[in-house]
Protein backbone atom coordinates (compact mmCIF):
# COMPACT_ATOMS: atom_id res chain seq x y z
CA UNK A 1 0.00 0.00 0.00
CA UNK A 2 1.41 3.41 -0.96
CA UNK A 3 1.92 6.16 1.61
CA UNK A 4 -1.13 8.31 0.66
CA UNK A 5 -3.43 5.29 0.91
CA UNK A 6 -1.92 4.26 4.24
CA UNK A 7 -2.27 7.79 5.57
CA UNK A 8 -5.92 7.99 4.50
CA UNK A 9 -6.66 4.65 6.15
CA UNK A 10 -5.03 5.82 9.39
CA UNK A 11 -7.01 9.06 9.30
CA UNK A 12 -10.30 7.23 8.81
CA UNK A 13 -9.44 4.76 11.57
CA UNK A 14 -8.72 7.61 13.97
CA UNK A 15 -12.02 9.33 13.14
CA UNK A 16 -13.99 6.12 13.54
CA UNK A 17 -12.31 5.53 16.88
CA UNK A 18 -13.16 9.09 17.97
CA UNK A 19 -16.84 8.53 17.14
CA UNK A 20 -16.84 5.25 19.06
CA UNK A 21 -15.30 6.87 22.13
CA UNK A 22 -17.65 9.85 22.17
CA UNK A 23 -20.69 7.62 21.61
CA UNK A 24 -19.73 5.06 24.22
CA UNK A 25 -17.94 7.13 26.85
CA UNK A 26 -19.01 10.73 26.23
CA UNK A 27 -17.21 13.78 24.80
CA UNK A 28 -15.13 14.30 27.95
CA UNK A 29 -13.33 10.98 27.44
CA UNK A 30 -12.08 11.83 23.97
CA UNK A 31 -8.29 12.15 24.04
CA UNK A 32 -5.51 11.36 21.58
CA UNK A 33 -4.40 8.52 23.86
CA UNK A 34 -7.92 7.07 23.84
CA UNK A 35 -8.08 7.34 20.05
CA UNK A 36 -4.77 5.49 19.76
CA UNK A 37 -5.98 2.68 22.01
CA UNK A 38 -9.34 2.37 20.27
CA UNK A 39 -7.98 2.50 16.73
CA UNK A 40 -4.91 0.31 17.27
CA UNK A 41 -2.68 3.10 15.98
CA UNK A 42 0.31 4.40 17.85
CA UNK A 43 -0.10 7.79 19.49
CA UNK A 44 2.53 9.07 17.07
CA UNK A 45 0.42 7.74 14.20
CA UNK A 46 -2.64 9.56 15.52
CA UNK A 47 -0.69 12.77 16.03
CA UNK A 48 0.64 12.52 12.49
CA UNK A 49 -2.99 12.94 11.38
CA UNK A 50 -4.28 15.21 14.16
CA UNK A 51 -2.03 17.31 16.34
CA UNK A 52 -4.75 18.14 18.89
CA UNK A 53 -8.14 16.97 20.11
CA UNK A 54 -9.67 20.09 18.57
CA UNK A 55 -8.30 19.04 15.19
CA UNK A 56 -10.10 15.71 15.57
CA UNK A 57 -13.38 17.45 16.43
CA UNK A 58 -13.01 19.84 13.51
CA UNK A 59 -12.41 16.91 11.18
CA UNK A 60 -15.51 15.12 12.53
CA UNK A 61 -17.67 18.19 11.95
CA UNK A 62 -16.26 18.72 8.47
CA UNK A 63 -16.85 15.05 7.64
CA UNK A 64 -20.48 15.21 8.71
CA UNK A 65 -21.10 18.55 7.00
CA UNK A 66 -19.65 17.21 3.76
CA UNK A 67 -21.84 14.10 3.98
CA UNK A 68 -25.05 16.07 4.41
CA UNK A 69 -24.03 18.67 1.83
CA UNK A 70 -23.71 15.90 -0.71
CA UNK A 71 -27.12 14.54 0.28
CA UNK A 72 -28.59 18.04 -0.08
CA UNK A 73 -27.12 18.51 -3.56
CA UNK A 74 -28.57 15.23 -4.77
CA UNK A 75 -31.96 16.03 -3.29
CA UNK A 76 -32.17 19.55 -4.70
CA UNK A 77 -31.71 18.30 -8.25
CA UNK A 78 -34.79 16.11 -7.88
CA UNK A 79 -36.73 18.77 -5.96
CA UNK A 80 -36.44 21.27 -8.84
CA UNK A 81 -38.82 19.05 -10.81
CA UNK A 82 -41.58 19.17 -8.20
CA UNK A 83 -41.35 22.48 -6.32
CA UNK A 84 -40.46 26.11 -6.89
CA UNK A 85 -38.73 26.14 -3.48
CA UNK A 86 -36.11 23.42 -4.00
CA UNK A 87 -33.62 24.84 -1.51
CA UNK A 88 -36.19 24.77 1.28
CA UNK A 89 -37.24 21.24 0.35
CA UNK A 90 -33.63 20.07 0.31
CA UNK A 91 -32.86 21.57 3.70
CA UNK A 92 -35.94 20.03 5.35
CA UNK A 93 -35.16 16.65 3.77
CA UNK A 94 -31.52 16.89 4.92
CA UNK A 95 -32.60 17.56 8.50
CA UNK A 96 -34.89 14.54 8.27
CA UNK A 97 -32.01 12.44 6.96
CA UNK A 98 -29.85 13.54 9.88
CA UNK A 99 -32.38 11.99 12.29
CA UNK A 100 -32.27 8.66 10.48
CA UNK A 101 -28.45 8.59 10.64
CA UNK A 102 -27.77 10.56 13.80
CA UNK A 103 -24.86 8.74 15.43
CA UNK A 104 -21.83 10.49 14.02
CA UNK A 105 -23.38 13.89 13.48
CA UNK A 106 -25.01 14.12 16.89
CA UNK A 107 -21.98 13.12 18.88
CA UNK A 108 -19.59 15.19 16.78
CA UNK A 109 -21.84 18.17 17.50
CA UNK A 110 -21.99 17.41 21.22
CA UNK A 111 -18.25 16.90 21.44
CA UNK A 112 -17.53 20.12 19.58
CA UNK A 113 -19.87 22.12 21.81
CA UNK A 114 -18.34 20.59 24.91
CA UNK A 115 -14.73 21.13 23.86
CA UNK A 116 -14.80 24.40 21.97
CA UNK A 117 -18.03 26.30 21.20
CA UNK A 118 -16.15 28.37 18.62
CA UNK A 119 -16.12 25.32 16.34
CA UNK A 120 -19.85 25.81 15.90
CA UNK A 121 -19.07 28.81 13.70
CA UNK A 122 -18.61 26.35 10.83
CA UNK A 123 -22.19 25.04 10.71
CA UNK A 124 -23.54 28.52 11.53
CA UNK A 125 -21.78 29.99 8.51
CA UNK A 126 -23.31 27.30 6.31
CA UNK A 127 -26.74 28.06 7.76
CA UNK A 128 -26.38 31.75 6.90
CA UNK A 129 -25.83 30.88 3.24
CA UNK A 130 -28.67 28.34 3.16
CA UNK A 131 -31.09 30.79 4.77
CA UNK A 132 -30.26 33.43 2.17
CA UNK A 133 -31.01 30.94 -0.62
CA UNK A 134 -34.29 29.85 0.97
CA UNK A 135 -35.45 33.45 1.39
CA UNK A 136 -34.50 34.36 -2.16
CA UNK A 137 -36.65 31.63 -3.72
CA UNK A 138 -39.64 31.93 -1.36
CA UNK A 139 -42.96 33.64 -2.03
CA UNK A 140 -43.23 34.18 1.72
CA UNK A 141 -39.70 34.20 3.22
CA UNK A 142 -40.91 34.21 6.82
CA UNK A 143 -43.08 31.14 6.24
CA UNK A 144 -40.18 29.35 4.55
CA UNK A 145 -37.98 30.04 7.56
CA UNK A 146 -40.70 28.82 9.93
CA UNK A 147 -40.90 25.52 8.04
CA UNK A 148 -37.11 25.14 8.11
CA UNK A 149 -36.91 26.09 11.81
CA UNK A 150 -39.62 23.55 12.67
CA UNK A 151 -37.63 20.83 10.89
CA UNK A 152 -34.48 21.91 12.74
CA UNK A 153 -36.39 21.70 16.02
CA UNK A 154 -37.54 18.15 15.23
CA UNK A 155 -33.93 17.15 14.59
CA UNK A 156 -32.43 18.74 17.69
CA UNK A 157 -35.13 17.48 20.06
CA UNK A 158 -34.55 13.98 18.70
CA UNK A 159 -30.75 14.12 18.89
CA UNK A 160 -30.71 15.43 22.44
CA UNK A 161 -33.32 12.96 23.66
CA UNK A 162 -35.96 15.63 24.31
CA UNK A 163 -38.62 14.45 21.88
CA UNK A 164 -41.77 12.72 23.09
CA UNK A 165 -42.95 12.07 19.53
CA UNK A 166 -43.12 8.61 18.02
CA UNK A 167 -41.20 7.93 14.82
CA UNK A 168 -44.51 7.85 12.94
CA UNK A 169 -45.59 11.23 14.33
CA UNK A 170 -42.26 12.80 13.49
CA UNK A 171 -42.33 11.40 9.95
CA UNK A 172 -45.85 12.74 9.49
CA UNK A 173 -44.74 16.20 10.56
CA UNK A 174 -41.79 16.13 8.18
CA UNK A 175 -44.11 15.11 5.33
CA UNK A 176 -46.30 18.10 6.12
CA UNK A 177 -43.33 20.45 6.25
CA UNK A 178 -42.25 19.19 2.83
CA UNK A 179 -45.71 19.46 1.26
CA UNK A 180 -46.02 22.89 -0.39
CA UNK A 181 -49.76 22.43 -0.90
CA UNK A 182 -50.28 22.51 2.88
CA UNK A 183 -48.76 25.99 3.03
CA UNK A 184 -50.15 27.52 -0.16
CA UNK A 185 -53.29 28.97 1.51
CA UNK A 186 -51.13 30.79 4.06
CA UNK A 187 -48.87 32.14 1.32
CA UNK A 188 -51.91 33.19 -0.71
CA UNK A 189 -53.41 34.90 2.31
CA UNK A 190 -50.21 36.84 2.89
CA UNK A 191 -50.15 37.96 -0.74
CA UNK A 192 -53.80 39.02 -0.72
CA UNK A 193 -53.40 40.89 2.55
CA UNK A 194 -50.54 42.89 1.07
CA UNK A 195 -52.42 43.90 -2.07
CA UNK A 196 -55.10 46.26 -0.64
CA UNK A 197 -52.58 48.20 1.41
CA UNK A 198 -50.34 48.66 -1.60
CA UNK A 199 -53.24 49.62 -3.86
CA UNK A 200 -54.65 52.10 -1.38
CA UNK A 201 -51.28 53.74 -0.88
CA UNK A 202 -50.74 54.05 -4.61
CA UNK A 203 -54.23 55.49 -5.09
CA UNK A 204 -53.72 58.02 -2.32
CA UNK A 205 -50.44 59.11 -3.86
CA UNK A 206 -51.91 59.52 -7.35
CA UNK A 207 -52.33 63.17 -8.47
CA UNK A 208 -55.39 62.19 -10.49
CA UNK A 209 -57.06 60.65 -7.43
CA UNK A 210 -56.25 63.69 -5.32
CA UNK A 211 -57.69 65.95 -8.01
CA UNK A 212 -60.86 63.91 -8.22
CA UNK A 213 -61.40 64.19 -4.49
CA UNK A 214 -60.90 67.94 -4.60
CA UNK A 215 -63.35 68.32 -7.48
CA UNK A 216 -65.95 66.21 -5.67
CA UNK A 217 -65.54 68.38 -2.58
CA UNK A 218 -66.17 71.54 -4.63
CA UNK A 219 -69.17 70.06 -6.42
CA UNK A 220 -71.02 69.18 -3.22
CA UNK A 221 -70.31 72.49 -1.46
CA UNK A 222 -73.56 74.45 -1.02
CA UNK A 223 -73.72 78.05 -2.38
CA UNK A 224 -74.21 80.79 0.16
Amino acid sequence: MDNPSRSERSRNAALEAAITIVTRDGPGRLTLDAIARESGLSKGGVMHQFRTKEAVLRALLEQQMAHFEEFSKRYIEKARETTDQPELAAQIATLREAISTPRAGAFALLAAMNENPELMAMPRDVDVKKIALMKAEARDPDLALLRWAAARGLLLSSLFGLSSLSDAERDRLFERLLDDSKWAPIEQGTTEAAKPAGTAAARAASPRTAGARAAKSVSVRKPR
